[in-house]
């Protein structure tokens, strides 16, 4: 049997941080599905097409193991998605308490609504710091953003 794992989020923009994590993810199981989502709570910056087109090149860029999927989904629970490509778990990096906090009663909900679990991983600690948003907010300021996220994201905010 296939272990299948979804690493969920907006990814606006990946990050370096996010690419940790997925790494790792695909060392522990057999298939990952990296799944773009709308996040109706925030003003996006990119599309969600050119997030999917950012995170694979960014994969390629990094070496990855190719058993990693980028995709999108914008209808429907995320535990829909699972269950329809036979995912029995999702994995969230968590930076801090405050993201414990936020993402414990989904990972309970999402058990208890398709038996789907959640595994947290904790990212490098050179990453910890930072999130989609912060770039977001220094990329708008002109700030050099690269210390934060692959080449080709901060060469796409540089020159979009």
């Amino acid at each position: 049997m296939s272990r299948i794992a979804v690493v969920p989020g907006s990814f606006d923009p990946v990050t370096l941080g996010h690419i940790d994590v997925i790494g790792r993810a695909a060392g522990l199981f057999d298939q990952v599905h990296v799944l773009v989502v709308h996040n109706p709570d925030k003003a996006a910056l990119l599309p969600i097409a050119q997030r999917v087109s950012l995170i694979e090149q960014s994969i390629r860029d990094a070496g990855l193991p190719t058993n990693i999927l980028v995709t999108s989904w914008s209808m429907g629970l995320l535990v829909d998605y699972c269950t329809d490509v036979g995912a029995t778990v999702l994995v969230k990096g968590i930076r801090s308490q405050i993201d414990v906090a936020y993402e414990t009663p989904m990972a309970i909900v999402n058990r208890n609504l398709a038996g789907v679990e959640t595994v947290f991983l904790l990212p490098n600690p050179e990453h910890a710091h930072v999130s989609s948003s912060l770039v977001r907010q220094v990329a708008a300021l002109g700030g050099d953003v690269s210390p934060y996220v692959p080449r080709s994201v901060a060469q796409y905010l540089q020159h979009p």
